[in-house]
């Protein structure tokens, strides 16, 4: 099911007329981007952060929002959605800006008049920003949920066919057919069928097999659902569908038997999981190497200066992937970025233990010792 954060943390981007001027955008609302925001803060940098999922947080938030992680420095175990929602909380002095369910389509690099580099960058919704830096966090790429290959069923998606649900109210009173066996799958079939405001008509869930990759307490709810009448459980495939006056009126599933029924519906909620795709981001000249970017481990930067990557999507010699090497790669890149931010300001590196100045950035009082 879809995460719910911490709202009050997170500030969302208005209607902006041309494009926004800004020191740093980062691409890509993961644990390290957000991270990201927290090292170019400390150095009074603030930036906007895109990212293609409707919530920040990235693999961990859309992948495993309730599973433990055991290896985040200092916190024994948290889960996915309880780190994304220390990070948020950790960059609230900041002021970062999202743009939220949106990717990055367009990077172009601009010389002005004085000599100075800006990046022109564009998303899938048009929003418009000219940069003096960018940071690419986007971990394996952006997730693009796995669709279902039936020739013309793609015209429906939006209105009738979802691989994703952004308002469960949406479906209230519909007949659902729900497709797919992992945990998203079963756990809007639990949502829909519950009591409340969001429950469905009727809902039918349809796998290819009699097994599901989902907790088993969530397999044994559907069965016992269906033992009582409330919902049903198909083992089959959709294989085509029928439709009338432009509208999706039915599915045809064909089962282990061989033998392809027509179901009726109203909507088609599908949840085959999300593929991770590099994207634009192969198109904006970086250098590239087994679909990840070629990085220095000085300053995480790519082949285009003033272009950093941190996290999955970078490589250099010894890279391992993990949220803690990615955590790191934000501080180098973020002191590396000020040359092209602040080229006339001296930088001293500080402590937030011990800087008056780190702390009236973090909105903090300076202790004081006896």
């Amino acid at each position: 099911m879809e995460p719910k954060l911490s709202q009050e943390v997170i500030k969302t981007a208005q209607a902006h007329e041309g494009p926004i001027e800004t020191d740093a955008v980062i691409v890509g609302a993961g644990p390290v981007g957000l991270f990201q925001v927290f090292e170019l803060g400390l150095l009074e940098i603030k930036a906007h952060v895109i990212d293609s999922l409707a919530y920040p947080g990235g693999q961990p938030m859309e992948l495993y929002p309730d599973k433990p992680i055991y290896d985040i420095p200092a916190v024994p175990v948290c889960t996915g959605k309880e780190l994304t929602d220390s990070l948020l909380k950790q960059i609230e002095p900041f002021g970062a800006t999202f743009h939220l369910g949106q990717e990055v389509t367009v990077v172009q690099k601009q010389e002005a008049a004085d000599g100075s580099i800006r990046f022109f960058v564009e998303t899938s919704k048009g929003t418009q920003f000219l940069t003096k830096t960018i940071f690419i966090a986007a971990g394996v790429g952006a997730f693009q949920p796995r669709t279902l290959k039936v020739e013309g069923l793609d015209k429906f998606e939006g209105s009738q066919l979802f691989y994703r649900v952004r308002n469960p109210a949406d479906f209230a009173g519909k007949n659902l057919m729900i497709v797919g066996g992992g945990d998203s799958a079963l756990d809007w079939t639990l949502n829909f069928t519950a009591e409340g405001p969001n429950k469905a008509e009727s809902v039918i869930l349809l796998h290819r097999r009699d097994g599901f990759k989902a907790a088993p307490a969530s397999v044994a709810k559907m069965k016992e659902l269906c033992d009582a009448y409330e919902m049903q459980f198909i083992v089959g495939q959709v294989t085509g569908f029928e439709e009338k006056d432009g509208k999706l009126t039915a599915v045809k599933v064909t089962g282990g038997d061989g033998v392809t029924r027509v179901v009726p519906m109203d909507v088609l909620l599908v949840f085959f999981g999300l593929s991770p795709k590099l994207g634009p981001i192969a198109d904006w000249g970086l250098e590239i190497e087994r679909k990840q970017l070629v990085v220095d481990t000085e300053k995480f930067s790519t082949s285009v200066p003033g272009i950093f990557a941190v996290g999955d999507i970078n490589t250099y010699p010894g890279k391992k992937k993990l949220i803690l090497s990615g955590f790191h790669e934000c501080a180098l890149a973020a002191f590396g970025a000020m040359p092209f931010i602040f080229p006339e300001k001296k930088v001293h590196l500080q402590y937030t233990t011990t800087s008056p100045k780190l702390h009236k950035v973090l909105g903090v009082e300076t202790p004081v010792f006896d």
